[in-house]
């Protein structure tokens, strides 16, 4: 029966118009197939072994592009990148985690191996595509979607479709900067930062819930803040104040300049839920003009960790 079930379902992908998105990151290597609504039908999880670098995951795609090509029809691939890309020709410019990827021509390497069209561009970009196509900002216009994950990455989407402007330009949110000394909000709103932040308070404040629950550990430290808060920790929640109010400064800028709808929080620090949402939407009226009140809503993004890929089968279908 098992062999049959697969048999139809084989059939029935086949007719389908099916796409591929994929996404790349430091640590995540995942490919999944999806239909012309963007719904994952399939999906491959690989691990990233980082010895071995760009070579290693370039290995892995096309092993696993061999499988499904075998079995699926395509009409494109989508690819969510975790790093800088000219997104008209799909070339990288570099991974700040992966060596070997500068300057690779990946969106002609996948056409290559597959005769498909491929569209590439920066994986924030294309979460932020996922969720203003088919996530928590359908039915907004503009929408702004920002990642606190080990690093702060920005993407806007206006009328449906990734607003790039002149290259090399991005919505490069992690680096607006803070004050004239360089500070960026990577620096202080990243996971990596908040890490930061609660080792240098547990080192002054060791008898701190937080201290208690992180003692001994090292990296990884802000998994510990939604536990902290719940409690009531005075600690964490002066972490929390100020990550959401450097972060809503950085963000008064974008609403200055392009005013978006709404604003979605996502990445690993968004997993705070509605903690963070409420900090950041009671700080950002006090940066932003007292004309544009009430100013845009602030949400959390609804993909979760398939904003990349359902983005990556959005893209896809794209015009070339």
């Amino acid at each position: 029966m098992r062999r049959v079930h697969t048999f139809r379902f084989l059939l029935r992908i086949r007719m389908e118009r099916n796409y591929l998105g994929i996404e790349i990151g430091g640590t995540k290597l995942q490919l999944v197939l999806g239909d012309e609504s963007a719904v994952i039908k399939q999906r491959w999880r690989l691990t990233v072994e980082r010895e071995f670098g760009a070579v290693g995951i370039r290995r892995q795609i096309q092993s696993t592009l061999s499988e499904i090509l075998a079995n699926v029809s395509l009409e494109g691939i989508g690819v969510g990148f975790g790093g800088p890309v000219d997104w008209r020709t799909g070339r990288i410019c570099r991974s700040h985690q992966i060596q070997g990827w500068s300057e690779f021509d990946l969106g002609n390497w996948l056409q290559s191996l597959t005769r498909l069209p491929v569209r590439v561009d920066n994986d924030a970009n294309v979460a932020a595509l996922g969720e203003a196509r088919h996530g928590a900002g359908k039915g907004f216009n503009p929408v702004f979607y920002v990642t606190l994950g080990s690093g702060v990455g920005g993407g806007l989407v206006v009328d449906g479709h990734i607003y790039h402007g002149a290259q090399p330009g991005e919505s490069e949110i992690g680096h607006v900067r803070l004050d004239r000394q360089g500070t960026i909000i990577e620096h202080r709103c990243s996971g990596w930062a908040v890490d930061a932040k609660i080792r240098d308070l547990v080192a002054k404040e060791p008898s701190s819930l937080l201290g208690r629950l992180t003692a001994g550990k090292v990296g990884g430290e802000a998994r510990h803040l939604a536990a902290a808060l719940q409690e009531g920790d005075l600690a964490a929640k002066k972490i929390l104040e100020d990550t959401a109010e450097d972060l809503s400064f950085g963000l008064s800028h974008v609403i200055h300049l392009f005013h978006p709808e709404l604003i979605l929080l996502g990445g690993g620090l968004s997993l705070l839920g509605e903690l963070l949402r409420r900090s950041v939407a009671n700080a950002v009226g006090q940066f932003t003009m007292e004309a544009f009140a009430p100013g845009p809503r602030i949400g959390l993004a609804g993909l979760g960790e398939d904003a990349v890929p359902i983005g990556a089968l959005v893209l896809a279908q794209l015009p070339g």
